[in-house]
């Protein structure tokens, strides 16, 4: 696997999920990371995040390409596809259970939920209510009896013992923040794989940012929490830590983020209506001075 360094150019990368039409809150996003590239001169990398495979359509990624080509937007290299990188997904999760960090667990979302409302709640983390640690307690022999029963099962990591073989607090470089200290263990026991996902979100986007090379991270501020568990990750597997960038997302004139399953208005849909090109990275632009904000 290729190593970055913040030696290197800076290398940014757009990253959508193939679930639906791109609209201007996906715009925003990428003309950020587009825009810190080529100003630095740097490389702007293109990435569908299809490791959904019942959610992701091949039409919704033709619509992507089409769409961000519309606005004006060039990338450099192939476009990276996760669902054609699932068997190094796999060397990764063989890699942390071989070291004792994954274990499987059987609990179905219900029965996680009863076992919560029975202990009176659990704590909360940024993906909501903290699994209680049902299956990690299970023996070995049970493990493995149930596997070879065929019973479905996701994996997880054990946060303590990811923890434990930590030497040092971990951070990360947030541009215009400076320095800020991870807090992984907010994330608890968290799924790194399931039956209908091979791979997690979390793992996915880890691996293929030291793969390509991603010096900086630019992505929405919702998702800054993830870069707690994201930096744990990059530890335990011994990967490079880029930089992260964290804007605010575009709102709507509601006040509410722009999103798919608010009906965000599609990009497509805003050519269809007339809208130029130009218009429209108006609408969805950064605006001012990529470093001063």
């Amino acid at each position: 696997m290729a190593a970055s360094s913040h030696s290197e150019p800076l290398c940014t990368r757009f990253a959508p999920s193939p679930t639906g039409f791109l609209h201007l809150g996906h715009a925003h996003s990428a003309l950020f990371a587009w825009r810190a590239a080529r100003e630095a001169g740097g490389r702007f990398l293109l990435r569908i995040e299809d490791i959904d495979r019942t959610r992701c359509r091949p039409e919704y990624t033709a619509a992507i390409l089409e769409d961000l080509a519309w606005l004006g937007l060039d990338w450099d290299g192939p476009v990276h596809v996760q669902s054609e990188h699932f068997a190094e997904y796999r060397t990764v999760l063989d890699s942390l259970s071989a070291r004792g960090l994954l274990y499987p667990c059987f609990c179905t979302r219900a029965e996680i939920a009863r076992e919560v409302a029975a202990i009176g709640g659990a704590p909360h983390g940024p993906d909501g209510p903290l699994y209680p640690g049902t299956c990690r307690r299970l023996s070995p022999v049970e493990r493995e009896a149930r596997i070879a029963s065929g019973e479905s099962y996701a994996l997880r990591l054990d946060m303590g013992a990811a923890l434990a073989t930590l030497d040092r607090p971990l951070f990360f470089d947030e541009w215009g923040e400076g320095r800020l200290r991870c807090d992984p263990a907010r994330f608890g026991d968290v799924v790194l794989a399931r039956k209908d996902t091979p791979a997690s979100y979390h793992l996915c986007v880890t691996h293929d940012d030291a793969l390509q090379g991603v010096t900086l991270v630019t992505r929405g501020e919702d998702l800054k929490p993830a870069t707690d568990l994201h930096r744990l990750i990059q530890s335990l597997m011994g990967w490079p830590a880029p930089s992260y960038r964290h804007h605010a997302l575009l709102l709507g004139p509601d006040g509410r983020r722009l999103a798919k399953r608010d009906g965000a208005p599609a990009l497509r849909d805003l050519r269809e209506a007339g809208r130029s090109a130009a218009e429209v990275r108006e609408m969805a632009g950064v605006g001012g001075d990529f470093a001063g904000r």
